[in-house]
């Protein structure tokens, strides 16, 4: 078991009233929740890395209830997430694979019962790297209105020997989507996908 030594974290809240077209009645919020830490691989092959993901799962609940509080403590007003992690260039890319799991399960189990695969990204970078987090719907991947994306980065981070990981969580869909397709108040299967 590796510890896991957090430098810092960050969390950012947007609001969005419009993006070029009318001011809707509804202000949507999305947020992303960031921890910087070591990255216990870095500069060196291991082969069984796979341990780590255990490791990380009390940080990825810390982090998806930090992000959960700062869009208001209701899991049921979410409606949209992402992950991602970038790696310091004394890593690899399956460093940041590893984030899969512990942050992914960290924020169902913080929301509730969300049904869709919580979309990722991954890459390897210098600090300030910026990362395009893709976003999808907490219960159907075909919701079209969500198909999103949220810049973030650290401005110091990640550093040749740390790795940034990333949640997002968003209050809506994109502002003025309008290009049809599945609509949240459609979903139906409850599998995740349609």
């Amino acid at each position: 078991m590796a510890d896991v030594l957090v430098r810092k974290r960050l969390v950012t809240v947007e609001e969005i009233f419009h993006e070029g077209g009318p001011v809707t009645g509804r202000t949507i919020k999305r947020g992303a929740a960031i921890a910087v830490i070591k990255n216990p691989f870095a500069g060196r092959y291991v082969e069984d890395i796979a341990f780590f993901m255990k490791d990380l799962e009390p940080l990825g609940v810390s982090l998806a209830q930090a992000l959960l509080d700062a869009l208001g403590g209701v899991a049921g007003t979410i409606e949209g997430y992402g992950k991602g992690a970038i790696v310091g260039e004394a890593g690899e890319l399956e460093h940041g694979a590893l984030w899969h799991v512990p942050g992914g399960y960290a924020m169902r189990d913080v929301l509730g019962s969300t049904k869709a695969i919580v979309p990722s990204t991954k890459k390897v970078g210098g600090p300030g790297t910026r990362l395009d987090v893709p976003i999808t719907h907490v219960n159907a991947s075909y919701v079209r209105t969500h198909y999103d994306a949220m810049e973030v980065g650290v401005p110091d981070a990640p550093r040749a020997d740390e790795i940034a990981l990333v949640l997002v969580m968003t209050m809506g869909g994109r502002v003025h989507a309008r290009i049809g397709g599945l609509l949240a108040h459609q979903i139906e299967k409850w599998d995740g996908l349609r």
